[in-house]
């Protein structure tokens, strides 16, 4: 039977069970985290029981049932924010979770569910010791939004956090009225983390 804490995390309908597996769910530490080899990543993601890659995935896996609900998992070499130049892609900087569930709606604590899924209780644990450093949007960002008329802009909610081992960036798109839909969930390495809060104290 499938773990209910799976299911409530990445709520798709039961043609996509096959993807799930309660095998993540015993809290084994993850094998690849930004800041190992590309190989390394490419190979545990290959092998995780519920990320479960089609063929021909390698660094991004989609999942889907219908429209109104997806997951997608990126591991990419250039950290998060506005794309930069790197030389070096021969090192994982930055993974991504980024799930959409029109049915549901999304949280803040579905993404840290989904964190303890798929890389264990360290990472998970790490998360939830981290110092929030920055969170928005503020009162300012909020009436800067109306003014320009930007909605999306205002109905972006986010936190930048700092763990002892990675540094965490959760986001959400959260309307005015209603449930959110869609969100995001970083990890990336805390080399990467001044970049990345200019980027979003900015934008």
């Amino acid at each position: 039977m499938l773990n209910k804490s799976l299911l409530n995390c990445l709520i798709l309908p039961l043609s996509l069970v096959s993807w799930l597996s309660v095998g993540m769910l015993a809290d084994s530490k993850a094998n690849a985290l930004p800041g190992q080899k590309t190989e390394e990543v490419t190979t545990w993601i290959q092998a995780h029981p519920t990320l479960r890659p089609h063929s021909g995935e390698r660094l991004f896996v989609q999942k889907t049932d219908t429209a109104a609900q997806r997951f997608t998992f990126l591991a990419s070499v250039l950290p998060p924010g506005k794309v930069a130049f790197t030389k070096d892609r021969s090192m994982i900087r930055s993974e991504r979770i980024t799930m959409y569930d029109a049915v549901n709606g999304m949280t803040f604590e579905r993404f840290q569910e989904a964190l303890r899924i798929i890389y264990g209780l360290d990472i998970y644990q790490d998360f939830e010791r981290a110092q929030l450093l920055y969170k928005y949007p503020n009162e300012s960002a909020i009436n800067s939004a109306r003014f320009a008329k930007t909605p999306i802009r205002e109905a972006l909610q986010g936190e930048l956090r700092l763990g002892d081992r990675y540094a965490y960036w959760v986001e959400v798109a959260q309307p005015k009225e209603g449930k959110a839909f869609t969100g995001q969930m970083t990890i990336l390495l805390k080399s990467d983390l001044d970049k990345l809060e200019a980027e979003l104290r900015n934008r």
